[in-house]
Parts: C-alpha cells; sequence; structure tokens
C-alpha cells in the first residue's frame, strides 16, 4: 500500500511539473510582451530594459523557469497587472462562483442525464429514445452563447421567471459576508431569505445553460454504456428469472457502469469549471472564467499562467478522485 502511494503521488508531482513547464514555455512564446504589458507602450526605452532585466527575460529559459519553480515554492505567484493584487488572492475572490455554477450545472447535467441515458437505452427505439437522441444532439450543436442569449430573452427579458446579470440583484450585493464564497450558501448561514432567492434566480439560468450541454454528454455515454450492459447474458437471465425491467435497469445493470460514469461525471466537472468562459461573459458572472479572459486580453503572463496552471490541478485532482472512487463504487479494482 506504502508503494502504491508514493508511485501515486510521484505520478501527480511529475504531472504537475510537466503541467508548469508547459504552461511556463507557452507563456513565453506567446505573442505578448510582458514588459510593455507593464509599463505601457509609450515608455521609454531606458524603462524597458530596466524592467527587462528585473523581469529576469535577458536569462536563459532553464534559469527563467527555475525562478519561476522557486517563486511557486514560496507560494509566489506574481502581481496581477489589471487589479495590482497578488494573483492568488483575485482567484480566491473569483473561484468561488465558478464552483459553485459548475456543481449546479454538473447536478442538472447528471440528475436529468444519467436516467434518461438509462431508459433510452432500456427503450431503445421507442419515442423516448428518439426524443433522447435529439436532445442529446441539439445540446452538441448549440452553442452556448447562443443558447444563454436566448435565455436571457425569454427567461428575463419576456417572461421575467430568471435574474438578470450578475450574481445578486444589485442591491443585494454586499449585503451578506462572503464567508464561503458561494452565494447561496452565504446568504443561508447568514439567514437572508431574500437574498437566497435573489441568488437562486440569478444562478438557475446560466446553471441551466452551462448543464445542458453536461447533460447531453452524461445521456449519450450513459445511453452508450446501459446498451453495452443489456446486452450482457446475466441481463437475459434476470429476465427469464422474471424480475420487473425497473429491478433489472438500476439493480443490476446501474452498478456495472458505475466506474465509467465516474469517469464521465469528473471530466464534465472540470469541462464546465474551464469551460464556462462563454456562460460567464454573457450574464456578467463574476468567476474565474470572466477573469482569465480578462487576464489574456491585457496580456497578463502571471494571471493566465496561474490560471491554466490551476485548470490543469484540477483536472489532475479530478482524475485522482476518480481513480480513488473506483474502488468504492467496484469491490473488484481493490485488489
Amino acid at each position: 500500500m506504502a508503494v502504491k502511494i508514493a508511485r501515486g503521488a510521484l505520478t501527480y508531482a511529475l504531472t504537475l511539473l510537466g503541467l508548469l513547464l508547459m504552461t511556463f514555455v507557452l507563456g513565453r512564446v506567446m505573442p505578448v510582451d510582458p514588459v510593455s504589458a507593464v509599463v505601457g507602450w509609450e515608455a521609454d526605452r531606458e524603462t524597458y530594459e530596466r524592467l527587462y532585466r528585473e523581469m529576469g527575460l535577458d536569462q536563459p529559459i532553464f534559469v527563467q523557469f527555475w525562478r519561476y519553480l522557486t517563486s511557486l515554492a514560496s507560494g509566489n505567484f506574481g502581481t496581477a497587472l489589471r487589479t495590482s493584487r497578488p494573483v492568488l488572492q483575485d482567484i480566491a475572490n473569483v473561484f468561488p462562483a465558478t464552483l459553485e455554477l459548475a456543481t449546479v450545472s454538473l447536478i442538472f447535467g447528471a440528475g436529468v442525464g444519467v436516467p434518461l441515458g438509462m431508459y433510452a437505452a432500456a427503450r431503445r427505439g421507442s419515442m423516448l429514445d428518439t426524443i433522447a437522441r435529439f436532445v442529446t444532439l441539439a445540446g452538441y450543436s448549440i452553442p452556448n452563447f447562443w443558447l444563454a442569449l436566448m435565455g436571457l430573452l425569454v427567461f428575463y427579458g419576456w417572461l421575467g421567471w430568471a435574474g438578470g446579470s450578475g450574481r445578486v440583484a444589485i442591491y443585494f450585493e454586499g449585503i451578506v459576508p462572503a464567508r464561503t464564497g458561494f452565494i447561496l450558501l452565504d446568504a443561508a448561514l447568514a439567514g437572508d431569505w431574500e437574498v437566497f432567492r435573489s441568488g437562486l434566480q440569478h444562478l438557475m439560468l446560466p446553471a441551466a445553460v452551462l448543464g445542458y450541454a453536461s447533460m447531453a454528454y452524461i445521456t449519450r455515454m450513459t445511453r452508450s454504456f446501459m446498451l453495452a450492459q443489456l446486452s450482457q447474458e446475466y441481463i437475459i437471465t434476470a429476465r427469464v428469472k422474471g424480475l420487473s425491467e425497473t429491478e433489472i435497469i438500476w439493480r443490476h445493470a446501474f452498478p456495472n457502469i458505475l466506474v465509467q460514469l465516474v469517469t464521465i461525471l469528473a471530466l464534465v466537472y472540470g469541462g464546465a469549471v474551464e469551460g464556462s468562459v462563454l456562460v460567464e461573459t454573457v450574464f456578467a458572472w463574476p468567476g474565474f472564467g470572466q477573469y482569465l479572459t480578462n487576464s489574456l486580453l491585457m496580456g497578463d503572463l502571471n494571471a493566465s499562467m496561474t490560471c491554466v496552471l490551476l485548470i490543469g490541478f484540477v483536472f489532475v485532482t479530478l482524475n485522482l478522485i476518480s481513480d480513488l472512487l473506483y474502488r468504492v463504487v467496484d469491490p473488484r479494482t481493490r485488489s
């Protein structure tokens, strides 16, 4: 067990180190001048060259990478140009908003996609199966930003059911103390149910838009996994014994696709965290995706590289969690 843990920790560390190296090299070859991003394009040559040396850009790239590693080891990820604050402080302020949005979208996507995919497979060729395939095709085909704009037009502009931009109504901003960064949880902890309702109104539409694409993918993969299981001999045996279709699906077939579903859900959650840029932009959601977009547009390498590194860290961590969950949902993997 100790060897397995050490091997897993080494693999994890090497993966992050490789990600660090790739992120650093990409940041240095990007067609963005980090010096000009700091001093501006009208700075004199003497100021430019002085800052160029201070940033260590005159050194070989392996020396720059070593300095970058030592800086990260000390917890210094640099200062964001747009806010003049430490990058980690900025990310700590915006990341909970994206996690809240991604979590609710995953709940929606899995809560609808898994049952829909299972029953579509059980009733292959039926009207339900046709509807499920149409829904998944639409989820793959419709761009998120278009769906977000149409959602705002219909549910906010015409019907008034959803909130507008931001996380809460403007007159509720700053009322609830930000204990966790999750607006719904903070409002519930503070006992302010008006802010909670406002946050829920503003959250549901962007979460549904982001979750629709997740639901389409989860439905398609669940249907594919179930079709493979329903053709197995143990399912035929269960039907011969006279078991109900519901019992066959949930008690016998579903446990055998759990490992595959864990992988899919982990990938979908990671994709929702890093793929919420367009949705956050349309809804003016003050989250991680919008912060990364603004950093890239401004040429802020410190913030951009840290954001890319965080995305990689999220995916690697979700992969590790998936491996651990395999041993929980499938005893055969414990050996």
